[in-house]
């Protein structure tokens, strides 16, 4: 018998797994990192991939837009802004000139406090700041897919555009960040919902980035805009840069990539009976819309009627008005897929996916504060604890299960060997 400690939300749940012939544990020993992150983000802005370094092509005289995740990301930015404003401060770019707007992706807008503690209050006071809202938005024209590229107008008309974020498996879009910042990121709803609904294609995947059309979507709609720098970096569990990487939007963002794969994804034989996965605390588990994803990384190691714990506090509930109508609406598994197929829409998508999941018999128990009755409506089993959920799985499944956990499922791909 062995203990696994599980985030949820700010806090940490630890159970006890029947650790033997039966049961293994899905995640990579990180290795120390090689440079402080203050050295990671340093090196990434000095010798970019693919550009020379803003402090050499930034004017004095140009507008800058940096596009920043919201708190649905772990991103650190109050970490990382002050070395990339040093950077701009180089090249002669005043504080004035540097606007910076939070991608919402059709997230809710932020409040003050909350714009200030992503930021830190120091940069929140020194620059521009804003939401995009309803828009204006800039129409650009449409990607040879059909998508409206309709782009938040202050990055639209800025001279450039920097894009921070940080790099993770994405279960569409293959990973985050790089041009996903600005879509999602700062597009309009119709740009958002074109752009999504390509995620029905098998090729959108978690971990596929050649032939995944949402992706390739996305970089299309990027390159309309005119100079553009990436800065994006990895983290391990406890958020902490172990790699930074800067320059060319494409080229920097796939040797972010390459660094994921190397640290999360995670080879496995076959699937198991029960997996049990943790969202990975706040910000991950803000709500069952974020929490989502690591429910889909997790599926990926389940057999097929099997049963999946997914342990994430919930402390805004479904996070999305449309999301929450199509997992309340009691439709079967087959008949949200029909409907997603027929008309496609933004918060039902992640409904389709979790019904995905489901038609394969795969039982998920939940473990969070949401009210047992409205996780029951959702075909859902709900749990107080995951000691409680643990025990109920194996009592259904015999002693002879074979279990896998995952402790930060939102970070990690299992991928079977074949």
């Amino acid at each position: 018998m062995d203990t696994c400690p599980l985030a949820y939300g700010h806090s940490t749940q630890t159970v006890t797994l029947p650790f033997g012939d039966v049961s293994w544990l899905l995640e990579r020993e990180l290795p120390k990192a090689r440079e402080s992150e203050e050295g990671l983000l340093r090196r990434a802005l000095e010798r970019p991939l693919g550009t020379e370094r803003l402090a050499r092509v930034v004017h004095p005289d140009q507008s800058v837009a940096i596009v920043v995740s919201d708190l649905t990301r772990p991103c650190p930015t109050a970490r990382i802004l002050p070395f990339l404003l040093s950077e701009l401060e180089r090249a002669g770019v005043a504080a004035r000139s540097v606007h910076v707007v939070f991608a919402l992706g059709g997230h809710r807008c932020l409040t003050v406090p909350e714009r200030a503690s992503l930021l830190s209050p120091a940069i929140y006071d020194r620059v521009c700041c804003e939401d995009i809202g309803a828009g204006p938005f800039v129409d650009l024209g449409r990607t040879r897919r059909g998508t409206p590229i309709q782009i938040y107008q202050p990055v639209v008309e800025a001279d450039w555009r920097i894009y921070v974020g940080n790099i993770e498996y994405h279960y569409f879009a293959g990973y985050t960040g790089g041009a996903k910042a600005l879509l999602p990121g700062v597009s309009s709803p119709e740009s958002i919902r074109a752009n999504h609904s390509w995620m029905v294609h098998e090729e959108a995947a978690a971990g596929r980035l050649d032939g995944n059309p949402v992706r390739e979507d996305m970089e299309e709609a990027a390159s309309r805009l005119g100079p553009t720098f990436l800065l994006n970096v990895v983290l391990d569990a406890d958020k902490r840069i172990v790699e930074a990487v800067a320059g060319d939007l494409t080229l920097a963002h796939r040797q972010g990539c390459r660094r994921v794969d190397e640290l999360y994804r995670v080879p496995i034989e076959r699937p198991a009976d029960i997996v049990l996965a943790s969202a990975g605390g706040w910000p991950k588990d803000i709500n069952l819309y974020q929490a989502h994803k690591a429910l889909e990384n997790a599926a990926r190691a389940v057999r097929d009627g099997g049963i999946l714990i997914l342990v994430a506090e919930c402390p805004e509930g479904l996070g999305n008005p449309v999301f929450a109508e199509w997992m309340t609406s009691g439709n079967t598994p087959d008949e949200m897929l029909r409907r997603i197929r027929e008309h496609f829409v933004l918060g039902g998508h992640k409904a389709a996916a979790i019904a995905k999941t489901m038609r394969r018999r795969v039982r998920i128990f939940l473990v969070s504060a949401m009210a047992p009755d409205l996780v029951t409506g959702m075909g859902l089993t709900p749990f107080a604890t995951a000691q409680e959920a643990m025990l109920a799985a194996q009592s259904e499944m015999g002693q002879a299960a074979r279990w896998a956990a995952l402790p930060h499922a939102g970070s990690t791909l299992p991928s079977l060997a074949n």
